[in-house]
C-alpha cells in the first residue's frame, strides 16, 4: 500500500512538473523550551514545515499559482495538517489570491519585528484575534473563505483582505483589513488595521511601527504600537532593537507595555541572540512575562 501510494504520488507530481513550475521549500527546527509555572517546564519542541507552490505564466505575462502547506508540530494530536489551499494571480505588481489568504493585518512588515529566539516570540506581538494564513485546517468549518489584493511599487506595498467565516450561510461573520509598508532610506514604517478580527462584530484593531537601520550596518531600532481591540482590552507598546555584536553574531532585544487588566505587570522584556552557521543558524532567548514568570529557549533551524 506504502509502495503505491508512493508511486501515485511520484506520477502526479512529474505530471504537475510537465505543465508548471513546482517548487518545495519549508524549514525545521528542533529546542529546548523552558516556561516557568508549566507542569513540565522544560520540553523539547520541534517543527517541520514544508511549502508546495506550484506557478505557470501566459504568454501574457500574468503568473497564476497554488499554495499549500505541511506542517508537523511537536505534541499536535491532528493527524491533518494540511493547510487549506490558496490560489492567486499576479501581473504589474498586483497580486490577488483567493482560499486560505495572508490577511492584510497579520503581513504588516514591522508588526512581528521584535521577535527573538528559536521560537520566533515577543510579548510585544498583538494579543488581539484577527484571522491570519492557516497553517492547519479550519476546524469545524471548512466554508471559510478570504480575498485578499496586494500592490507593491518601489518602497510601497499596500494590502487589503477579506475573510467570510462562512459563505454558505447569508450573514456570515466577516473581517476586513489594510495595511501599508513604505520605507526611505533607513527609515521603514507600518501601518495597519483590521475592522470585526476574527469575525467577531466590533473587535477592531490598530498598529503603527517605525523601525531605523544604523548608516552603514545592519543594526536597527524599532517601536511598535497595537490596539488590541475588544477581545483583549488593552493597548501594547514595544520598543526593540537589533545589534551586530560580532561577524555572524546579533543580539537583539525589546521593552513591551501592555495595560490589560490582569497582568501581574504591565512590563515585559527579552533579549536573545543568533549565530549563523551558513545555511542553518543557533538561536537562544530569555523573556519575563507579564505574569513576572521566566520564558527562555535555544535551538537550532535550517530552511530547505
Amino acid at each position: 500500500m506504502k509502495k503505491a501510494l508512493i508511486a501515485s504520488t511520484a506520477l502526479v507530481l512529474s505530471a504537475g512538473v510537465a505543465a508548471a513550475d513546482v517548487t518545495f521549500s519549508g524549514f525545521a527546527r528542533t529546542g529546548l523550551d523552558f516556561v516557568e509555572g508549566r507542569e513540565q517546564e522544560s520540553q523539547i519542541q520541534s517543527r517541520v514545515r514544508l511549502n508546495v507552490l506550484a506557478t505557470t505564466s501566459t504568454d501574457q505575462g500574468v503568473d497564476f499559482g497554488a499554495r499549500l502547506r505541511f506542517q508537523w508540530d511537536q505534541g499536535e494530536s491532528e493527524l491533518d495538517k494540511f493547510a487549506p489551499g490558496q490560489i492567486y494571480v499576479t501581473a504589474s505588481g498586483l497580486t490577488v489570491s483567493v482560499g486560505n489568504v495572508g490577511t492584510a493585518f497579520d503581513s504588516a512588515g514591522l508588526l512581528y519585528a521584535s521577535e527573538i529566539g528559536i521560537f520566533d516570540r515577543s510579548l510585544g506581538n498583538p494579543a488581539g484575534s484577527f484571522f491570519a494564513y492557516s497553517t492547519g485546517g479550519y476546524g469545524a468549518n471548512n466554508n471559510r473563505v478570504g480575498i485578499a489584493a496586494t500592490y507593491a511599487v518601489d518602497a510601497l506595498t499596500a494590502r487589503i483582505s477579506y475573510v467570510n467565516t462562512d459563505q454558505t450561510i447569508s450573514g456570515g461573520n466577516e473581517e476586513i483589513g489594510v495595511s501599508v509598508d513604505y520605507s526611505m532610506d533607513a527609515i521603514a514604517l507600518s501601518a495597519a488595521a483590521v475592522l470585526d478580527g476574527a469575525g467577531i462584530d466590533g473587535n477592531d484593531q490598530y498598529f503603527l511601527g517605525a523601525a531605523y537601520t544604523l548608516p552603514g550596518t545592519e543594526n536597527k531600532v524599532g517601536l511598535n504600537w497595537i490596539d488590541n481591540g475588544d477581545v483583549a482590552d488593552s493597548t501594547t507598546f514595544t520598543l526593540y532593537g537589533e545589534f551586530e555584536v560580532a561577524p555572524l553574531t546579533t543580539v537583539k532585544g525589546y521593552v513591551a507595555n501592555n495595560d490589560a487588566a490582569g497582568n501581574a505587570t504591565d512590563i515585559a522584556y527579552g533579549i536573545g541572540g543568533r549565530y549563523d552557521l551558513g545555511g542553518a543558524y543557533l538561536a537562544t532567548a530569555i523573556h519575563r512575562d507579564y505574569n513576572k514568570d521566566i520564558i527562555a529557549d535555544f535551538g537550532v533551524r535550517f530552511n530547505f
